[in-house]
């Protein structure tokens, strides 16, 4: 059986003001993972922004962006990079509306 794969969740709470965070988002911190992209060793990102929730009512988070590794232990060891402490710490330059952040490791369906 394959290794399960392992990713870092970031959800986002709605910012203070949504139009300065996708200007910082696009152009300063997603550049900026980029640049750290190799040093900390994801092999795929996934980036969303919420809409709604399923009833049409506001979504409980703004924006999600999911850092996936090839295991568990190679999302411990890209985390512990000073890249990765880099990108975490730019979270407080544009996240004004806080975040969450957890991972996730893939299970049997």
């Amino acid at each position: 059986m394959a290794t399960p794969q392992a990713a870092v969740v970031v959800l986002y709470h709605a910012p203070k003001d949504a139009a300065a965070f996708e200007r910082y988002y696009a152009d300063t911190h997603l550049p900026l993972v980029g640049r750290h992209a190799a040093e900390i060793g994801f092999t795929r990102a996934e980036l969303v922004r919420f809409t709604s929730a399923l009833d049409g009512s506001a979504a409980p988070f703004y924006r999600k962006a999911e850092l996936w590794f090839p295991s568990e232990a190679a999302l411990k060891a890209g985390v512990a990079t000073a890249g990765f402490k880099a990108v975490a710490a730019d979270l407080a330059n544009f996240a004004t509306g806080g975040v969450v952040a957890a991972v996730t490791v893939e299970s049997p369906s």
